[in-house]
């Protein structure tokens, strides 16, 4: 087994073994062995606040409770942050003995951090399949595929939409969806000579998402061509001119004209 296939079996293996499991993408929630935690589990909304805030900054280390509370409310103070904290390790933990230590927030000190190896969550295992795919796009279509598909089932919309005004949200939102349309595009690009129905319509799921990206038009015209449609791809291209100048007073870029004239001069 190559070691792309064994990180996939990893994945897919933590998503079916994890006790806790967060989804941000679309929707936010939270399933705990298989069950969905209900929302008056969570009791007040800071406590659910303080989930989120820490799932957005998962990737860095433990976190000062100031700094939390500073990103999070304008006006704290430490009952707020013991009361949030209690709420989560209690929807997450119900049966936990009292004295004991919580098994998915880890504390040191006065930082607290999501315990990335025993907590699924959604936009972190959609990053993994990411890697695993741009690692193997070069050597091995087959493995890069799978990855990319895993990371698409994952992306079911915006990054915590009903959060979308929290500045603490924003980096992680832009990431995600730079992440995921460069997985549309470059799974479209693969499958443009074999599948080019399925690569027109990653493209337009990645322009629903953006539609400035250049990268999706060049792909659709190159499908369209496939296909043997030739007016379809220069219609993409007129598309594709009219938006960017709308959006921004600027024309294609010289890769997507030339494609245009190679389309343009197909007899």
């Amino acid at each position: 087994m190559s070691d792309f296939l064994q990180q996939l079996k990893d994945l897919n293996s933590f998503y079916d073994n994890a006790t806790i499991r967060i989804e941000t993408l679309g929707n936010f929630v939270v399933w705990r062995n298989q069950q969905k935690i209900d929302h008056k589990e969570w009791g007040r909304d800071k406590t659910i606040q303080l989930l989120q805030y820490l799932v957005s900054n998962r990737q860095r280390n433990s976190l000062h409770k100031e700094k939390i509370m500073d990103g999070l409310w304008e006006d704290w103070n430490d009952r707020d942050f013991k009361v949030a904290l209690h709420g989560i390790n209690k929807a997450l933990e119900p049966e936990r003995p009292s004295r004991t230590e919580p098994e998915f927030i880890i504390r040191q000190g006065i930082s607290y951090q999501i315990d990335l190896e025993k907590v699924w969550i959604d936009v972190e295992a959609l990053e993994k399949y990411i890697i695993i795919g741009n690692e193997a796009f070069k050597n091995d279509n087959s493995i890069a595929k799978i990855a990319y598909k895993k990371a698409i089932e994952l992306y079911k919309g915006s990054y915590l939409p009903n959060r979308i005004y929290e500045d603490w949200t924003s980096e992680e939102r832009e990431k995600t969806q730079l992440l995921i349309l460069g997985a549309y595009i470059t799974l479209a690009e693969i499958l443009v000579d074999e599948n080019p129905l399925e690569s027109i319509r990653l493209s337009q799921k990645a322009l629903a998402i953006d539609s400035t990206w250049e990268d999706a038009y060049r792909i659709q015209m190159k499908a369209y061509i496939v296909k043997g449609n030739r007016p379809q791809a220069i219609k993409t291209y007129m598309k594709c001119e009219v938006i960017l100048e709308e959006e921004y007073g600027i024309s294609p870029l010289p890769e997507t004209k030339k494609l245009l004239k190679e389309i343009e001069a197909i007899s």
